[in-house]
């Protein structure tokens, strides 16, 4: 039996993304932390769309994550057609403010984890008569960020590693979409620890996690290398690359004092 799996699946973008997935008839595989919160979400799906659904609770951080959840695939007779690489998350703030471990922290979520969950499954993918892999990355790869310098570099990894194994794989089984999302209605600024004025920005032009998630598997499915969510955000995009770099980070900084 051939599934989706989606790591960051117990909340936001990665919930909406297996619902969507769910929806369009794909059995799922749920990963991340909060095993309770797994649970109520395969039970819901399992209910409202009539597929199969598993969960596994892991700390995607930790450095034999990838090969926990492959080993689980495996053990379990899972067949991977589609890999969501949607784990992550923010640090705000001065680079500063934050010590050695939790920076380190969130660029192997988000970097390394995805890199070891690629490699790992990249080869079961190609087993598959059409295979796809959906790397959530962020509106912040398309610049600097000041005071998100660190979480924006990560996902500039993310976009920069994704467009080029997309090209790498062309002409393959396999495709590989990268999906930058704007400010979304998750808990993100409050893991990232984002101040007042990032809040309000972010609630002023927040998408909902579902309508990112239909944009970003329709882009996958469809084979794109890349999609940006939200006019807002192309706009964004086109910005940061037509205007000097200086003054759009002066400006981006100013929304994170």
């Amino acid at each position: 039996m051939e599934y989706a799996l989606i790591t960051g699946a117990s909340k936001g973008i990665g919930r909406a993304i297996a619902e969507e997935l769910a929806r369009r008839g794909f059995n799922v595989l749920l990963v991340a932390r909060s095993g309770d919160l797994l649970v109520q979400a395969a039970g819901e799906i399992i209910s409202r769309y009539k597929v199969t659904a598993d969960w596994l609770a892991l700390d995607l951080s930790m450095a034999d994550a990838p090969q926990q959840v492959y080993e689980w695939c495996k053990g379990k007779g899972y067949g991977v057609k589609i890999l969501v690489n949607n784990a992550g998350y923010g640090l705000s703030g001065s680079f500063d403010k934050y010590n050695s471990k939790q920076l380190l922290n969130m660029m192997h979520l988000n970097m390394d984890t995805l890199v070891g969950m690629t490699h790992l499954f990249l080869p079961e993918l190609r087993r598959q008569s059409r295979g796809y892999i959906l790397n959530v990355a962020s509106s912040a790869a398309y610049q600097a960020v000041p005071r998100l310098s660190l979480y924006a570099a990560t996902k500039a990894f993310v976009l920069s590693f994704s467009r080029g194994l997309h090209q790498e794989l062309r002409g393959s089984t396999v495709s590989v979409t990268a999906v930058s999302p704007g400010a979304t209605d998750t808990d993100f600024p409050n893991r990232a620890q984002l101040g007042e004025k990032g809040m309000k920005a972010a609630e002023k032009f927040n998408m909902s996690p579902e309508t990112v998630a239909s944009l970003a598997v329709k882009a996958m499915l469809a084979g794109k290398a890349e999609v940006i969510a939200g006019v807002v955000n192309k706009v964004g995009v086109f910005m940061a690359w037509l205007l000097p770099k200086g003054i759009v980070e002066r400006t981006a900084m100013k929304i994170y004092e």
